[in-house]
């Protein structure tokens, strides 16, 4: 039985994937920096996870945790679009990675699945039709966190280039249930407490199981060397909070947020946590991306594992909603 080691294995993305790999039959070996379990994951998958404590930022408990590993999946990264975590984000985001190739070179591991973001491809400041083709430049659309995954990649190419089998996984917009005060998730509490703005932008969007699977599936697969777009469809962020609504009962965003509206916004926010302290919930990179229209293209993915599909985004908002509300009812 292989031994897989997966990274971010208590976060959003990275516990399904732990999810996937258990009912797989794969040993897994998950770092972790505490005690914290993701309570959206059945206690009879996590109990069969061989946890080990560690920071994929300290090379000594990495090298300890990552020996005897078959393959690697590391999906660990900071998410952030404030100004004051984009320090420590660069610092897990690419560093963190750079230490994973080290170690994953030394121990001889087999394959090294890395789950990077569409981000990485680069935004624009017109309309855009993404494929795994699109080149990265340097531009104002691009964000903080865009660049980490960038620099992450280059990383994980350098490897390859020392000889490490690598993958790499580009989802765009993860939905489905978690932690809804964490990540992507947070749009499902942003819309369940009746937000009434919604802004312009369409984007990627793409089930979280729909990526545990295609992860686990590319780690199977004989391809090397090679980025995969995981997106399921692309729609407006209108669309994609009326149909969140509708799954809570809920009213439906009905001003919209147009891009002066939402410059005036993110400076409010900014204002606002320099007084409180507390984060901001819309940042001047936040607010980009919203106003973006941007669609990604997952022909490449769908042509290599054959009888791979995505779950339609309707059936996973619905079932995400469903499970939000037994997990927080009367919110």
């Amino acid at each position: 039985m292989s031994t897989i080691f997966v990274t971010g294995g208590t976060g959003f993305l990275g516990a399904y994937i732990i999810k996937e790999l258990v009912q797989q039959g794969y040993k897994v070996r998950a770092l972790r920096r505490g005690p914290k379990a993701p309570a959206f994951i059945p206690a009879s998958i996590l109990e069969k996870v061989e946890w080990v404590e560690g920071d994929v930022l300290d090379v000594i408990s990495l090298s300890e945790a990552m020996e005897g590993a078959d393959m690697v999946i590391h999906s660990a990264a900071v998410v952030s679009f404030d100004p004051a975590g984009q320090m420590n984000m660069y610092l897990v985001n690419i560093e963190g990675t750079s230490n994973m190739v080290n170690i994953a070179l030394e121990k001889n591991i087999s394959r090294f699945v890395y789950i990077s973001s569409v981000a990485a491809l680069g935004r624009t400041t017109k309309e855009s039709h993404v494929t795994e083709e699109k080149k990265w430049t340097r531009n104002k659309a691009n964000t903080a966190y865009a660049i980490s995954k960038h620099f992450a990649e280059m990383e994980v190419w350098r490897g390859m280039g020392e000889g490490l089998d690598v993958v790499v996984l580009n989802p765009s917009t993860i939905l489905g249930y978690g932690d809804w005060n964490q990540s992507s998730c947070a749009i499902f509490k942003t819309v369940y407490e009746e937000f009434p703005w919604y802004p312009g932008g369409i984007n990627g969007f793409v089930d979280v199981e729909d990526v545990a699977r295609a992860a686990v599936q590319l780690m199977e697969s004989e391809v090397s060397n090679q980025r995969f777009i995981v997106s399921g469809e692309n729609w407006p962020l209108r669309q994609l909070m009326n149909t969140i609504a509708d799954g809570f009962q809920k009213k439906r965003p009905a001003k919209h947020a147009t891009p002066f509206l939402l410059n005036i916004a993110w400076r409010l926010e900014a204002l606002k946590a320099k007084f409180s302290g507390k984060k901001p919930l819309l940042t001047k990179q936040s607010a980009r991306v919203a106003k973006s229209k941007t669609y990604f293209d997952n022909t490449k993915l769908l042509n290599t594992l054959p009888g791979f599909s995505f779950t339609p985004l309707e059936q996973s908002i619905g079932n995400a909603c469903r499970q939000y509300l037994k997990q927080h009812p009367g919110s």
